[in-house]
């Protein structure tokens, strides 16, 4: 029986795949022993704001690329 790369990977993805329902409860449960619950609302709402910002960041980063490329196309 010969396996594939691909069916290697997909073999090995499905066995590190995504945490499920239980191991999100888990996760939930020791979030909530480690912060509490009235810090739990202020973290989460951290994240979200720093993941904004990287999205941002991401996207000035892009223009400013675009804006580098194009003043060398207009030099040469």
């Amino acid at each position: 029986m010969l396996m594939t790369v691909s069916s290697m990977a997909t073999g090995m993805f499905l066995a590190f795949g995504f945490p499920g329902l239980p191991e999100m409860l888990i996760v939930l449960v020791i979030c909530l022993v480690l912060f509490g619950g009235a810090k739990l609302p202020s973290l989460m709402r951290n994240l979200g704001r720093s993941a904004n910002e990287f999205k941002r960041g991401m996207a000035e980063s892009g223009d400013d690329e675009d804006e580098a490329t194009d003043r060398t196309d207009e030099k040469a």
